[in-house]
């Protein structure tokens, strides 16, 4: 493998709200029950942001943790990436508004828009511009207040997601996580499995989309299931085969939080014992974007990975995104 200084994950941090969903709140509120949602995804419970919490909001607090551990100071940072399929606004970016509250005054802010993959787009964007010399330190934020999208009528939805935001410093080398490759990719031709209809230019809002409920995210489940496991097992070879990794060496899956089901299936395609997948749904639900970033801080803090050891990131969400990444552990 290549033995080059690599663009690297120097901090890690995480916000969840408070208020707490339980699937007994569920079934009060839609026609479910605890055993079916476990049974189904493996959720018990997620985290809901309160009425003045936002994605921009929730994304510095979790920075601010990722800026302590990496040991620097909000004026270091040269770019802000967010990625949010749950913005504050259309315009301004959430970058934007981060910026401001971290008073990062010095750097550049960008939203980008992936879905659940978002986070995987945005540490490939943090990597290439580490790598090219274009900056130093840069801010990567997955952040999603997913419960203002979501219609708590629609129990194939309502079950499924939750609130937080997950943050990472990253820079040139240094102790933490080598970022040895990413791989993203896309296909448009179904987008019509995840969306958000209204809103957009296409559907701007009206009393007619607020009736109808077009502000709310609608999601095929059984067909986005069908491609989830294949695009991420596709995207998950290649970060091997790049690096001349095997299967065999990989330490950890960090898989995107989004069902139990497709979390097993990908860990048995890579003989990943199941007690070496780092999972975080049963608490926390499908927080888009920003599942992977949370298991990953949260992870970082419990598991106390050993020097070069070697860790597979997998995200899948609408677009359709996907991606995956292949992490080592490095003590200097």
């Amino acid at each position: 493998m290549d033995k080059k200084i690599k663009a690297t994950i120097t901090g890690l941090g995480a916000y969840l709200p408070e208020r707490i969903l339980t699937n007994s709140d569920l079934e009060a509120m839609v026609e479910t029950s605890n055993e079916w949602i476990v049974t189904r995804c493996g959720i018990e419970e997620r985290r809901i942001a309160r009425a003045d919490e936002f994605s921009s909001t929730m994304g510095a607090r979790a920075a601010q943790t990722a800026m302590q551990q990496a040991k620097i100071t909000a004026n270091e940072i040269d770019a802000i990436i967010v990625c949010s399929m749950t913005p504050d606004y259309l315009c301004p970016s959430t970058a934007a508004l981060i910026q401001n509250e971290l008073q990062a005054t010095r750097a550049c802010a960008i939203d980008i828009q992936a879905a659940c993959s978002g986070f995987l787009y945005g540490l490939s964007i943090a990597k290439a511009w580490i790598d090219s010399t274009v900056f130093k330190n840069i801010l990567v934020i997955a952040t999603e207040k997913n419960s203002a999208y979501i219609d708590y009528k629609d129990r194939g939805t309502c079950i499924l997601f939750g609130d937080g935001a997950g943050a990472a410093v990253v820079q040139k080398g240094g102790p933490g996580y080598a970022i040895d490759y990413v791989s993203i990719g896309a296909d448009g031709s179904e987008a019509n499995l995840i969306v958000i209809p209204a809103s957009g230019c296409r559907m701007p809002a009206s009393e007619e989309t607020v009736k109808n409920g077009d502000h709310f995210l609608k999601m095929n489940g059984k067909e986005v299931f069908k491609h989830a496991v294949r695009r991420m097992e596709a995207a998950a070879k290649e970060c091997l085969d790049k690096t001349g990794i095997s299967q065999e060496e990989l330490g950890w899956l960090i898989p995107h939080q989004a069902n139990l089901r497709i979390m097993e299936a990908i860990s048995k395609r890579f003989q990943i014992p199941w007690e070496r997948v780092y999972r975080t749904i049963h608490k926390y639900g499908n927080t888009s974007s920003s599942t992977v970033p949370i298991a990953l801080a949260e992870f970082d803090a419990e598991k106390a990975a050993k020097h070069n050891e070697h860790l597979l990131l997998v995200a899948f969400g609408g677009g359709l995104t996907w991606g995956a990444s292949l992490l080592t552990k490095v003590d200097a």
